[in-house]
């Protein structure tokens, strides 16, 4: 739980106003993320566009909220804004850090609050998917009565992680990722507030490798004030390294990022480009993605995508997941490189991810299918089934199911698919 106490009006826990016009004495305190936080919606990085796009932030009174977006675009930073521009008591509550008990002491503050302020009040609850759906219902009553003007923030979908009900009964509001402009911006203004310089050069590395993450960009410049690095015009890569500490990359083990970095990682490989394939299999071990995830993916690949055109392929891969499994990473990352590289560079065919698809979809249309009499395994009729290994070339003709069995799989002439093709053909089991 966290109560914030940092001159919002109305904003100590005990519901105590705060004098707006005395200077907020944590303003120069604390990281510089922190320091350059904006106090009006018109100094908010991308306000214009935000209001143009959703002129209820500036509607009276405040409607309760989800704010969705990547890390550092500005979620709670904006809720704090609202709060100072329209006046009202601010409460803050962490979903990770908090459960049911210690929400409901909040919302008796934040109640006690409202009532000696005459006023709305908002309570800001961070990470609002982490609540699950006992926590989000219980917010439901309040909303729907106004009892409090919700806010909450988000780095996932609303649309999959909040519950239907609460989000039937809130604005969405999705902030973007900040462009590399925005953040050389406040990177400039946050100079310009500390009384400092720094090379253009350094502003500019710093904005292409936060990741559109204001908080990141500024902690970055932070570490550059105590290095000589900072106004020197030509940094090399290495020297720039030294204040990112590398922490520009962003991947969610969990999150809709994870999703969509196996989803191009896929992709690549059904596409036959194993270069960008490498790319993303980089990415999720860089992210720290568990490698075994990785190798069971290769297998389904192997077999969905490859199939009977490759049938090494399936081989590779599940000699790839076990190696895996035995060995660990940082090894593992050959091994996976070795079996990516295959799967996306050989050739493809998808016969048999269609032939079982179509095939289930065959027997759930329809009633029990019977096994003709003589396949099955007792019965005076077994004694009719005709043994193909006693017939030239190991075939003969006979109803293996019924007469309107479809041609559920159908190869692609390609590959050693090509053979089967063929094959099926002479037999005239395909046309």
């Amino acid at each position: 739980m966290d109560v914030i106490e940092n001159g919002l009006p109305g904003l100590l826990g005990d519901g105590e106003e705060v004098d707006q016009s005395k200077p907020n004495i944590g303003e120069n305190l604390g990281p510089l993320a922190h320091r350059m936080r904006p106090r009006k919606l018109e100094d908010f990085e991308g306000s214009t566009n935000l209001i143009a796009k959703y002129p209820i932030l500036k509607g009276n009174p405040l409607h309760s909220l989800i704010l969705w977006g990547p890390p550092g675009c500005g979620k709670t930073t904006l809720a704090e804004v609202l709060a100072l521009e329209k006046e009202i008591p601010f409460f803050k509550f962490n979903a990770v850090l908090g459960g049911l008990a210690e929400l409901r002491k909040v919302i008796e503050k934040g109640k006690k609050a409202s009532l000696e302020g005459n006023s709305p009040w908002i309570l800001f609850i961070d990470e609002i998917h982490r609540f699950n759906k006992a926590q989000q219902d219980a917010l439901l009553p309040f909303v729907e009565t106004g009892s409090f003007i919700l806010v909450g923030a988000t780095t996932e979908s609303p649309y999959t992680a909040i519950n239907k009900a609460l989000l039937s009964r809130v604005q969405t509001i999705k902030l973007p990722k900040l462009s590399e402009d925005s953040i050389l911006s406040l990177l400039e203004k946050a100079l310009k507030k500390e009384g400092r310089k720094a090379s253009q050069k350094i502003l500019q590395a710093f904005s292409h490798l936060c990741d559109g993450d204001s908080r990141k960009a500024l902690s970055y410049l932070e570490n550059a004030f105590h290095s000589p690095i900072i106004n020197k015009e030509s940094p090399t890569k290495k020297e720039i390294q030294t204040l990112t500490l590398g922490a520009h990359r962003t991947f969610d083990r969990d999150g809709d990022r994870h999703y969509d970095v196996i989803s191009a990682f896929i992709k690549s490989m059904r596409g036959s480009d194993p270069h960008s394939a490498t790319l993303w299999l980089a990415v999720m071990i860089e992210g720290g993605e568990d490698p075994q995830f990785i190798a069971r993916r290769l297998v389904i690949f192997a077999s969905e995508d490859i199939g009977n055109a490759d049938p090494r392929a399936l081989t590779l891969a599940t000699s790839c997941l076990q190696a895996v499994q035995s060995i660990g990473m940082p090894e593992s990352r050959i091994i996976l490189s070795q079996t990516t590289n295959y799967l996306a560079s050989t050739v493809k065919s998808n016969a048999s991810y269609k032939a079982i698809n179509d095939a289930i979809e065959f027997v759930k249309e329809r009633p029990t299918i019977e096994v003709p009499p003589h396949l099955k395994n007792k019965g005076p009729q077994k004694k009719e089934y005709k043994y193909p290994h006693n017939y030239p070339e190991g075939h003969i003709p006979q109803e293996y199911s019924s007469h309107n069995t479809p041609l559920f799989y159908k190869p692609f002439p390609r590959g050693q698919e090509a053979f089967l093709l063929e094959r099926l053909k002479k037999l005239g089991l395909l046309k």
